[in-house]
């Protein structure tokens, strides 16, 4: 096959693998093969240009594999042979002893000096550098015009490859940033949960720029939902909601985050705040209705025991009335306020027993000494408001009429819980009758389904039974 003929292959060939593929390495490697090959020279490279970098950056090769090098060749546009030809637009060709050029750069790894001539085209879309390429041959050697024309032909068939590659990679992108923004706004409309919302956000993010961490920083300074571990590189971006800064998304790379990068960050940024807003917004609701219901309930328990003692046939002594629904008040008070500080709908009972203790040996236990050995033990809100009722009728109980030394214990044996308030006064039958015990037979039964016992042994001893959960 005659030089005209094998070019014109060559060319034809060039344009059917730009048309073919979208995958700009296997379009490079077909190019450094095939235009070693119809050019005769002993090497071809291929360099893509990285704007952001401003760096030339080694793509493919024939005659040495790239993926055997431990580090890609790169060069500034100007650098060396090649770069000259990238910065000034222009072929240059030297046709022996390349590597005695002052142009000539060296690469420890990219074995060079054995070739003689060297014949280097930038690749150009209108104008604007996409990359370079380079033939080169292990004996001396001139190009001739008509080869210098066919490698800018080539090189122009290559430009058209990287803008079409760039354009799909950019619609893919597009894609990908739209999919992202799509999935947090499902997230944060369906989710009624603050949690799963910012969950879903970190995860998001995190698969849209390949992080390798992410976070939600709230405005006081808690991190919600990290992922992922810290990178080289670190973005921040506000979370601002109506004009004012609720948070910040934080996102780690090993790699810099491009401009594209950055504004889609930005988007998942805003997106965030509005989750957080909306989630703050529904747990505002859910926690008023949920304070709504627990005031409802202990409001009409209150009514009902005001209800019970005022159908009491005993003989009604309204100070001590008032007394008694004072403090089941405040035990239903002291109820309340160990849930808020624990945020929990739990409550601790030994501590729940303790304040309450406090509470009534300073009211009624004037000369009294009460004792109390409490072990730790976990009781759902509301059954934690029947037993703070149950605690106070039977602890005002043994400070009214038992004797002069009072002993409290909380424990668990037997997969149940058992509260017992003993004294060591003389066995009297108003202990064993009245209001006060009624309610407490009622709420031990109803509410905490167990057991009350009585005994009278040295003193009357008050024990309840029931199991936690």
């Amino acid at each position: 096959m005659d030089t005209s003929a094998r070019h014109l292959r060559l060319l034809t060939e060039t344009i059917a693998a730009v048309n073919s593929t979208l995958d700009l390495d296997e379009v490079f490697e077909l190019i450094a093969r095939k235009v070693a090959g119809a050019l005769e020279t002993d090497a071809c490279f291929v360099y893509l240009y990285d704007e952001a970098a401003d760096e030339l950056v080694l793509r493919a090769s024939f005659g040495t594999r790239v993926e055997d090098m431990t580090r890609v060749p790169k060069m500034r546009p100007g650098e060396g042979i090649t770069g000259t030809a990238a910065a000034e637009r222009a072929p240059v060709m030297i046709p022996r002893e390349a590597h005695l050029d002052a142009r000539f750069k060296r690469f420890p790894n990219l074995p060079e000096e054995h070739y003689q001539s060297i014949l280097a085209v930038p690749i150009l879309a209108r104008d604007r550098l996409e990359g370079a390429l380079n033939v080169r041959t292990e004996s001396p050697r001139e190009f001739s015009r008509d080869e210098i024309d066919l490698l800018m032909a080539i090189a122009g068939q290559v430009a058209q490859a990287i803008e079409n590659a760039k354009l799909y990679d950019h619609a893919q992108r597009r894609v990908a940033e739209l999919e992202a923004l799509a999935a947090i706004s499902e997230a944060v409309s369906e989710s009624l949960y603050l949690e799963e919302s910012l969950e879903a956000i970190v995860k998001t993010t995190m698969d849209a720029v390949d992080a390798t961490g992410a976070a939600l920083v709230l405005q006081d300074g808690t991190i919600a939902w990290p992922e992922g571990r810290p990178g080289a590189h670190a973005v921040r971006f506000p979370l601002r909601w109506k004009g004012r800064e609720v948070g910040e998304l934080v996102c780690d790379r090993d790699t810099p985050f491009t401009e594209e990068e950055r504004r889609l960050l930005a988007s998942i940024a805003r997106q965030a705040a509005v989750a957080f807003e909306h989630g703050r917004a529904v747990l505002r609701g859910v926690l008023a209705q949920e304070i709504h219901h627990r005031v409802k309930n202990n409001l009409q328990t209150v009514a009902s025991l005001l209800r019970l003692q005022a159908a009491s046939a005993d003989r009604i002594d309204p100070r001590k009335v008032l007394g008694d629904s004072v403090n089941r008040i405040l035990a239903i008070a002291a109820v309340h306020e160990v849930l808020t500080e624990r945020r929990d709908d739990d409550v601790d009972l030994g501590e729940l027993v303790e304040r309450l203790r406090a509470m009534l040996v300073q009211g009624l236990g004037a000369g009294k000494q009460v004792s109390s050995r409490l072990e730790p033990v976990s009781l759902h809100g509301e059954r934690a408001t029947a037993l703070a009722l149950v605690f106070c009728e039977l602890l005002g109980n043994a400070l009214e009429h038992g004797g002069d030394e009072v002993r409290v214990e909380l424990a668990r044996a037997n997969g149940r819980v058992l509260l017992t308030v003993a004294d060591n006064g003389s066995w009297s039958e108003a202990a064993h009758e009245g209001t006060g015990l009624s309610i407490v037979r009622a709420l031990v039964r109803d509410e905490l389904d167990g057991e009350l016992v009585l005994v009278s042994d040295g003193g009357l001893r008050a024990e309840v039974a029931f199991f936690a959960s």
